[in-house]
């Protein structure tokens, strides 16, 4: 059994979670399209936007990283890490009165899913050419 569908349907629910927040949002601020100025409207729409710009190029990463033969563990971990730190980032930024330590925190973690995979795969890679 594959491990990256198990974290490709969290993160599915999640953005499903924020979308529809975003779009409660809009309807009680009756704002059709896009913030009118309002800093509320415009985090629920950074928040929903920066997990759909990261979530999906992190999942093919791990997914990649999986299907080269990973240790089950590694891709646990580095799934965790993406839903841990988009979390993390959507909390942080959610808040009227920003909490960075979670902003940071989920963009950390965010990297690290990002440069951890891109690493292993780029060593892989370099490993078969070179044999």
């Amino acid at each position: 059994m594959h491990i990256v569908p198990l974290y490709a349907s969290v993160l599915a629910l999640l953005f499903v979670l924020l979308s529809v927040r975003t779009l409660r949002l809009r309807r009680r601020l009756r704002i059709a399209i896009g913030d009118a100025g309002n800093q509320t409207m415009l985090r629920a729409m950074r928040v929903h936007s920066n997990f759909a710009e990261y979530v999906p190029l992190g999942l093919l990463l791990i997914y990649f990283v999986e299907t080269s033969g990973a240790n089950t563990l590694f891709v646990h971990f580095l799934a965790i890490c993406l839903l841990v730190g988009r979390t993390s980032h959507a909390f942080g930024v959610s808040q009227d009165v920003e909490v960075y330590a979670f902003r940071v925190f989920g963009m950390a973690l965010t990297f690290t899913t990002l440069v951890t995979a891109s690493g292993y795969l780029l060593y892989a890679y370099l490993r078969t050419v070179g044999a």
